[in-house]
């Protein structure tokens, strides 16, 4: 009995983070960045690739479903047509903010399709493991949020091997299905931009340009019930005091 108890202690031990490892996945948070503009051409090595993959397919899936697949995209002309599908639905969308907005949104730099070395796609295939899923019986876009999952976790990782990533939403999804062959019941989830950068910005970039600045972090938290607190609430003042020190340069 000593010795399983003592095992488990050692597995315990081993799955514990150390203060330098927390503070280092804090820092990675803390310093990601959505890159457009600071690609840099070296070529990404196929070991590193393949970390930031198996990082992604490593994401958490409702009821293990795991939907994702993952286009890599290397080819010039491959990206010369998801630059197009980015190009229309950009000049469209110009329109459609108001006339004070759409000057500055036309200035702003938004993607990095065609610097990236590596752009990647992120589909869904929600018919994966058929029709019936744990955890999707009630809440069937679940599927979805897990891809979007695996997404975030490459993007960490990316960053863990100073590597960028930029997420280029700003597209059709027929125009993304036409550009890379996929098939019309596969949902494309994202494709982002992948490569080695010149520098990482100490703040979001369009905080940075005054698009829109951070919230604070107690404006959003509440307790027991929408909107509700009792104000009298300690954990108010944690947040206050808790910080990731994102302004820190890189």
């Amino acid at each position: 009995m000593d010795t399983i108890v003592e095992r488990r202690a050692d597995v315990q031990r081993e799955a514990e983070f150390s203060p330098e490892e927390r503070d280092a996945v804090y820092r990675c948070i803390a310093t990601r960045r959505d890159v457009r503009g600071q690609f840099l051409p070296d070529p990404i090595p196929d070991d590193v690739l393949a970390r930031l993959l198996a990082a992604a397919h490593r994401a958490p899936s409702v009821g293990f479903m795991q939907p994702w697949d993952f286009i890599v995209v290397r080819d010039a002309e491959v990206k010369r047509r998801v630059h197009a599908a980015f190009a229309a639905a950009h000049h469209e969308a110009a329109g459609m903010f108001d006339d004070g907005r759409a000057e500055r949104y036309r200035q702003l730099k938004l993607e990095g399709i065609l610097e990236a070395p590596v752009g990647l796609c992120v589909t869904c295939d929600r018919e994966r493991t058929g029709s019936v899923v744990i955890g999707r019986t009630h809440q069937p876009e679940m599927d979805l949020y897990s891809a979007v999952c695996a997404v975030q976790t490459l993007w960490l990782a990316a960053r863990a091997e100073n590597l960028g990533v930029g997420w280029v939403s700003i597209v059709r999804y027929e125009d993304l299905r036409a550009a890379l062959g996929i098939p019309p019941r596969i949902q494309p989830i994202a494709y982002l931009c992948i490569g080695r950068v010149s520098h990482f910005f100490a703040r979001p970039e369009l905080e940075t340009a005054g698009w829109l600045p951070r919230l604070p972090l107690r404006d959003l938290v509440w307790f027991d019930g929408w909107h509700r607190r009792t104000g009298h609430e300690p954990l108010l003042d944690a947040l206050d005091r808790s910080t990731l020190e994102t302004n820190r340069p890189e």
